[in-house]
């Protein structure tokens, strides 16, 4: 985004030279259509608009004057004597003197907060890791305890450091980050298919626990294009013009006094003020190349930032030539002696337009005033003073950037799945109120809070207010910073999108951030964890789901591997201390936690979401993996498996059953079996959810069910696993233990639905 050259004047001439060597106090030339090269303090300008939006997040060029500005700290918007690094002149040209370059320009600054902002661990990647930390302790503890009441009990010291370390390998879910690993690729590829691209893995379940989504407004929730959005005439507002006069005067006016063009697509291009007003005037059936046509251009008076109006001349078909002039309501109104009525004319009543021009300002339109003036023949002087006098208005026109349709559903979603939503723009606050208020972000009772209002707070009352806020407006770079790390301290989770540059220290410092993917620069797109392809806020409710449905599915996987594991160590714990034999050994432990743990847990990721995944709030950001009931079930449902294993020994050993050890080991089996397709879901039965609907699960048990059968019934596998063959009433026997697993999850998940 930095301009390669610059053109400056030095030693009384002009030259161009590469613009890393501009300094403080070059007197720079700006054309249309160039880079800004420095942040300049304006001196000559004639018509300059600066495209800004990168910065500020302005959604329309911003007219440039030269005049000083009476409040000593605006916002970065509201400096209209200021033309910044990185910005593109769209229209005019201007001279400045250099007050700053490099690092010390306004991008310069956003670049040193880009480095100044933290690299924060998600949600998932803590948890992780404090689970791995007490796994691993566990583990060892194990081994410990295992290995001395073996040998306690006089069992060889080979065979107990052989079980010792089976028994840790099986406590440890090591199949995790695979697991973990294979869910979030799998969602990232679900994700892009619904123009979601994920830079950074984690950021795949962490946009499932955000509780606050801080974005920008243009483009993101908006169409990022001005449309006329409420006519007025004849003192009558309508949302659509209407056919007869005066009406048919006004559209024909907006359409003529218009400099918008068609481009080689055939797409209507140029000042997106003067696109909206020519595309409104084609919807009601004018086009423009039949106005131009019927009504060709003999003359014209620009736009001028100290006048806020513009006329274009055009020779009438019948009255000669006709002048339109169009800008600001107050110099309009200045200029204008009557209104256009359906009989005629009649006198202006000044008070009753100002008073409408008012009202649609509040709902946050920008409102301009067209008006003309027909001439029996064209003027020998055509100066502002001679043409722009004795006007005819012909009426009001509210412009906005629409919010998008879908991004309202959005908003609504994301309500529901206790998310708040937050908008921060560089717009003007009528404006971001009105979008927030047409999208549901605000609800009326909270105002909207401006960057000099914010720059004047403490960080302690911004952190005491930041939770009521719903909308910030005219917001400088390091503001939109420290809103998202004040929302971090108050226990926040924070997810931030934007496409600008001014938005890229704020991504990076969010959980995640969220760049948009078509009008994005790269700034925000390498600070950004997720880019959306569409630039749409609705994609990020379907992100949210794919993210939770990711948490779910690797949640499922750790009450599986865990509950599962605990099973296999009761089992083997207890043994000894009830005086049985070891129960399982070492290979037998091995292979239990290898085919059964990782081929249904694998499965396990591509579970369907939950059908209230998104009519449930965020998880806490400090929620422990074992928090909603986890713990617990691991509490329970291990020593059950461990209770029907010994059990199953017990028995056998009573009955003087020779493959004893057969039984237990085929019954652990048939017990995890169980367990998996009792787990898919917290709350819904098995029943319910069809046995079906997960077929990756289903392929994966079945598998898991043939192998396990293989180890019994294939002599080959008989001696390297030290099994023997079940008759068929032993094997029916221990499906109908294993089924006991089954029966009892399902009765505590009966009992969550209850409750």
């Amino acid at each position: 985004m930095a301009a390669p050259t610059a053109t400056v004047f030095r030693d009384d001439r002009m030259a161009t030279i590469p613009a890393a060597e501009l300094v403080p106090g070059d007197v720079v030339l700006l054309e249309a259509g160039g880079i800004v090269p420095a942040d300049l303090r304006l001196i000559d300008s004639s018509h300059l608009r600066v495209d800004e939006s990168a910065l500020t997040g302005e959604s329309v060029p911003v007219e440039k004057s030269v005049h000083p500005i009476p409040d000593g700290t605006p916002p970065l918007g509201d400096r209209t004597n200021m033309a910044y690094k990185g910005t593109i002149a769209t229209y005019g040209h201007a001279r400045g003197v250099a007050v700053a370059t490099g690092m010390r320009t306004e991008f310069g600054k956003i670049a040193t907060l880009l480095q100044q902002a933290d690299d924060l661990k998600t949600p998932l990647q803590r948890r992780l890791s404090h689970f791995g930390r007490r796994m691993a302790i566990a583990a060892l503890v194990i081994c410990a305890v295992v290995f001395v009441m073996g040998l306690m009990r006089g069992e060889t010291p080979l065979l107990m450091f052989l079980t010792a370390v089976s028994l840790a390998v099986a406590a440890i879910p090591e199949a995790l980050p695979a697991v973990v690993t294979i869910a979030l690729a799998l969602g990232a590829r679900s994700m892009v298919r619904t123009k979601a691209l994920v830079r950074r893995l984690p950021a795949v379940e962490t946009l499932g626990s955000v509780t606050y989504i801080c974005t920008d407004k243009t483009g993101t929730l908006t169409q990022n294009r001005m449309q006329v959005e409420a006519f007025s005439c004849d003192g009558v507002v309508a949302q659509h013009p209407g056919s007869k006069p005066p009406w048919d005067d006004l559209l024909r006016a907006m359409g003529l006094c218009s400099d918008a063009y068609r481009d080689e697509t055939g797409s209507l291009a140029g000042d997106p003020t003067e696109v909206a007003l020519t595309t409104a005037a084609e919807q009601a059936g004018l086009h423009k190349s039949v106005l131009d046509r019927d009504s060709p251009r003999v003359a014209e008076i620009p736009f001028d930032s100290d006048r806020k109006c513009m006329t274009t001349i055009h020779r009438h078909p019948e009255q000669g030539f006709l002048a339109i002039t169009k800008g600001a309501v107050e110099v309009i109104l200045a200029r204008a002696t009557q209104i256009a009525t359906a009989g005629g004319s009649a006198d202006l009543d000044a008070d009753r337009i100002l008073a409408l021009n008012d009202r649609l300002a509040a709902n946050g339109l920008r409102v301009l005033a067209i008006a003309m003036r027909h001439w029996p023949a064209l003027p020998e002087d055509i100066t502002a003073d001679m043409v722009e006098r004795d006007l005819v208005l012909l009426g009001l026109v509210g412009l906005l950037d629409p919010p998008r349709e879908e991004a309202r559903q959005a908003v609504q979603q994301c309500k529901a799945a206790g998310i708040v939503p937050v908008m921060i723009t560089g717009d003007h606050p009528l404006t971001a109120k009105a979008i927030a208020q047409r999208l549901g972000i605000q609800d009326g009772q909270n105002g909207v809070m401006t960057g000099d209002e914010l720059a004047r707070l403490t960080a302690e009352e911004l952190n005491t207010r930041v939770e009521q806020i719903r909308v910030y407006a005219r917001v400088a770079p390091e503001q939109k910073l420290k809103i998202v790390t004040a929302l971090q301290k108050r226990g926040e989770l924070v997810a931030m999108t934007g496409d600008g540059v001014n938005d890229a220290p704020a991504l990076k410092q969010a959980e995640i951030g969220v760049a948009m993917g078509i009008t994005g620069t790269d700034v925000a797109k390498e600070a950004s964890s997720m880019i959306l392809l569409d630039d749409n806020f609705a994609t990020i409710v379907g992100a949210v789901r794919e993210g939770r449905r990711i948490y779910d599915n690797i949640r499922r996987f750790v009450r599986y591997a865990v509950t599962t594991n605990s099973g296999e160590i009761w089992t083997m714990f207890l043994a000894p201390l009830l005086g049985l034999p070891i129960p399982l050994l070492p290979i037998q432990i091995l292979w239990i936690n290898l085919v059964t743990d990782g081929l249904p847990g694998l499965a396990l990721t591509a579970e369907p979401a939950e059908s209230n995944i998104m009519r449930r709030p965020p998880r806490p950001p400090q929620e422990s993996i074992f928090a909603r009931g986890l713990g617990w079930h691991v509490l329970w449902v291990g020593p059950l498996m461990a209770a029907l294993a010994l059990g199953t020994q017990a028995w056998a050993l009573a009955t003087e059953a020779a493959h004893w050890q057969t039984l237990v080991f085929t019954v652990l089996c048939w017990c995890q079996l169980a367990h998996v397709l009792a787990i898919r879901s917290e709350r819904d039965s098995l029943f319910s959810l069809g046995l079906f609907s997960n077929m990756p699960l289903f392929g994966a048990v079945a598998l898991t069910f043939l192998l396990q059968l293989a180890t019994i019934y294939l002599p080959s596998l008989n001696s390297v696993f030290k099994t023997a063959p079940l008759s068929l009433r032993e094997l029916a026997l221990t499906l109908v233990i294993a089924a006991v697993v089954f029966v009892a999850v399902e009765i505590e998940k009966w009992f969550k639905r209850r409750g």
